[in-house]
């Protein structure tokens, strides 16, 4: 009776704080889905495969706030962007939430009509070659052929990582990720390079794989990965930037989708009462348990990663710079309290 007292002050708060105009948050519960803007070709982060499922940190951070704002992770709808386009489509409208392993930089950042929520994952570009490659480093590069993908930061990265150590190289420019690396393949490049987590996806996928292709030390840029959304409605803003933090924040006070049996089940002491987290959520124009939703269909972020990313996942790609601050990385979420 207490949860479903509840649940009904929630609803009458968030009906009284909700803005009277239509929102991007009205209009996902008037469509009844949430429409994702997402790659479809880089395993880890987003990735569509062969039986027509998603798969991917993206994508299941789109899914999570799916069940933060319409109580169920499923229901989302992934729209397949490519580099020149994603920024454009979503200022348009064509999707709510943009989560397609792009870099927040001022440039895009001050763009009109887009801002960034907040680092998903912390990503640098690298360089892979082929096993028997003499180049070992990066700084082994001089008169090398490298693939490299347009509309992104990319070719800038190696211009000026090149020009820094002052060595020369070719630069062939593909239009997408898939072009890139099939030009790698037909050794129209000796080298390829993109983010680390793009190597290691595309590297899982070839001839060989691991044995094949060797993934160079170096990192060359900083490539912080970020959700966005449209810069005209500051709930919907917080709604996902929230939903990002609550990830991170579960994990630090180690509450996982086991931990919590049902949405129903009341958070650590750590964390606001039911009836704060009633009030949170009726600010944002949320139901109250909106949190546990996220947890209970989706997981922390460490599930999300080791899925996707990490140990469980055919990547095996290590926590690095994405292990929560206190455990050597610089993962980090304001407190949810």
């Amino acid at each position: 009776m207490r949860i479903r007292q509840q649940w009904l002050i929630g609803l009458i708060l968030a009906t009284i704080l909700a803005p009277g105009s239509a929102d991007t948050l009205d209009e996902v519960r008037a469509r009844g889905e949430l429409s994702c803007g997402v790659n479809q070709d880089v395993p880890g982060l987003s990735y569509r495969d062969a039986d027509g499922h998603w798969h991917g940190l993206d994508v299941d951070f789109c899914r999570a706030v799916a069940a933060a704002t319409l109580g169920d992770a499923r229901r989302v709808r992934f729209v397949a962007t490519s580099p020149n386009d994603r920024l454009a489509r979503l200022r348009d409208g064509e999707f709510d939430l943009l989560a397609r392993n792009t870099t927040w930089t001022l440039t895009r950042d001050t763009e009109p009509g887009i801002t960034f929520v907040g680092i998903l994952y912390h990503d640098g570009q690298g360089f892979m070659v082929h096993d028997d490659s003499p180049v070992h480093s990066a700084l082994e590069l001089d008169d090398q052929s490298i693939c490299v993908i347009a509309g992104g930061t990319g070719p800038g990265n190696i211009r000026g990582y090149l020009a820094r150590h002052r060595m020369r190289a070719r630069l062939v420019i593909s239009a997408d990720s898939r072009s890139a690396t099939q030009a790698y393949q037909d050794h129209q490049c000796e080298v390829l390079s993109t983010d680390q987590s793009q190597l290691f996806a595309i590297r899982s996928m070839l001839p060989q794989g691991n044995s094949g292709h060797r993934i160079l030390p170096e990192v060359i840029s900083k490539e912080p990965l970020s959700p966005a959304v449209r810069d005209d409605d500051r709930r919907w803003f917080d709604i996902v930037r929230w939903t990002l933090f609550v990830l991170i924040d579960a994990e630090e006070q180690g509450i996982d989708s086991h931990s919590l049996i049902t949405p129903t089940t009341e958070l650590p002491t750590t964390m606001p009462s039911p009836e704060d987290d009633a009030r949170i959520g009726a600010r944002l124009g949320l139901t109250p348990g909106w949190r546990q939703r996220i947890i209970v269909q989706v997981g922390n972020y460490a599930e999300l990663f080791e899925r996707n990313l990490g140990a469980h996942s055919p990547l095996g790609i290590r926590r690095g710079l994405n292990a929560l601050w206190r455990d050597g990385g610089i993962l980090y979420a304001p407190p949810s309290r």
